[in-house]
């Protein structure tokens, strides 16, 4: 099991740096940056790139809206290309209130173009001229929408490695699928082990019958708050907000994802009652409605004893890293978590 962790933004950015510097002499294996309406991902992780030298880095996760393919695909070689081949793309939908709120382009067609979009990452990194007719894409532009110039032209630069890795982020049943067939990692959110077959199961099984065998194993990246201690008990109630802001708060009614798996979970009167709270402002009223049971199943927080059980239910449920989401505010905490993270998790 490897164990990754999210850029923390609790100082200054090279306090973040020297931070991930610290947890990758401590054994951590993957450093993710995020990228929403925050600042961009690519100048922290090219950062990153330049003070480390063994700890992978991942976005997490490019929204497949923000930038042109040909842009994704030579970003991701320029990250590998500084990172000495630890790069990992990862890239996801978002949602619409992000994609027409924030970067003023219509959210359509999520599946096929993150497929399209995988497919010219990889043309652009084996350096094939980029000649691409989709449903979504067309390069070289036609002529009837330009000026009728554009030529079909290939890398200037040879990349590290042709096939850098993707992790596509996805939680709905066809999202899942795709993955499963295209992407070298996958990245569900609010994973429960037991009951990741029954939501999750029949996606992942089509996706793996059309995965092309080059790929290797399908990788499953998934984040927890994590909190190890006899007295980590009371982190619990730490969980309960996000969870509140992403069933509650995050999309529209009708188009809120996070609530739509908790229903698929069987939690479909405490979605509706955690969204209504929500959207009503009143927020800590939505927190306190989200069940115990959702709480500690997408958690590892406890003893020692309890978080290994957790673990080793993660990784039967195919679980392969998890993306640590440390409870304890302390910069020395987090490097204690990880420290013991990394020797619970073998």
């Amino acid at each position: 099991m490897r164990i990754g962790i999210q850029a923390s933004y609790s100082g200054g950015f090279r306090e973040t740096a020297a931070e991930i510097r610290d947890l990758e002499s401590a054994g951590l294996d993957l450093a993710m940056v995020a990228e929403v309406y925050t600042f961009d991902a690519v100048s922290q992780l090219g950062y990153l790139a330049a003070v480390t030298e063994r700890v992978e880095l991942m976005s997490g996760i490019f929204p497949i809206y923000s930038r042109t393919p040909a842009l994704t695909a030579m970003t991701a070689a320029g990250l590998d290309f500084v990172s000495d081949g630890r790069f990992t793309l990862g890239l996801g939908a978002s949602g619409p209130q992000v994609i027409e709120g924030w970067h003023g382009v219509p959210y359509d067609a999520p599946l096929q173009r993150t497929r399209e979009i995988v497919e010219i990452c990889r043309r652009v990194w084996r350096r094939e001229r980029l000649a691409h007719e989709g449903p979504k894409y067309s390069i070289p532009l036609p002529p009837e929408q330009g000026t009728g110039l554009g030529k079909p032209l290939k890398l200037i630069n040879t990349p590290v490695r042709e096939r850098i890795p993707v992790l596509l982020a996805a939680i709905g049943p066809k999202n899942v699928q795709m993955a499963a067939e295209i992407a070298e990692a996958w990245e569900p959110i609010f994973f429960v082990p037991e009951k990741a077959a029954s939501v999750w199961g029949e996606s992942l099984a089509a996706g793996r019958a059309k995965r092309d065998p080059d790929l290797g194993d399908l990788q499953v990246v998934v984040g927890v708050p994590v909190a190890v201690g006899e007295d980590a008990e009371p982190m619990l109630d730490l969980v309960r907000p996000q969870l509140a802001l992403y069933i509650g708060g995050m999309g529209a009614r009708g188009k809120n994802f996070y609530n739509d798996l908790a229903r698929r979970y069987g939690y479909e009167a405490e979605a509706e009652k955690i969204q209504d709270l929500y959207l009503d402002g009143r927020k800590d009223e939505a927190a306190a409605a989200v069940p115990e049971e959702l709480v500690r199943a997408v958690s590892l927080i406890g003893p020692e004893s309890h978080v290994a059980e957790r673990i080793a239910a993660f990784a039967e449920a195919g679980v392969t890293t998890l993306m640590l989401q440390p409870l304890d505010a302390s910069r020395e905490g987090r490097l204690r978590t990880v420290e013991t993270m990394k020797r619970l998790a073998g």
